[in-house]
């Protein structure tokens, strides 16, 4: 537990510890501009955003919604959204196949 003078301390008298999170191992090695713990639903926003490229890139190798709806367990209205969301602008997404 940190006591309340080291507040006062300098940075660099801090006992400061780079544990990271789960995206990466430490925070200097983070890929990311700006920490996803101090974004609102950070974590999850970049999660499902990567679900949803993965669903679409299963699309493209032919897999049908209820295959992808399989493989990630959730609905195949889930993989619909997830597919539209990754579409370019005024494509059309068929989910059904």
């Amino acid at each position: 537990m940190v006591s309340k003078l080291d507040w006062d301390l300098l940075p660099e008298e801090f006992p400061y510890e780079d544990r990271g999170c789960e995206m990466a191992p430490s925070c200097l090695s983070c890929p990311f501009p700006r920490c996803l713990e101090d974004e609102p639903w950070g974590k999850q926003k970049f999660s499902k955003r990567r679900r949803a490229e993965r669903m679409a890139e299963l699309r493209r190798e032919g897999k049908s919604a209820s295959e992808i709806a399989g493989i990630f367990n959730v609905s195949e209205r889930t993989v619909g959204r997830a597919l539209k969301r990754t579409a370019a602008p005024g494509a059309s997404v068929r989910c059904r196949s």
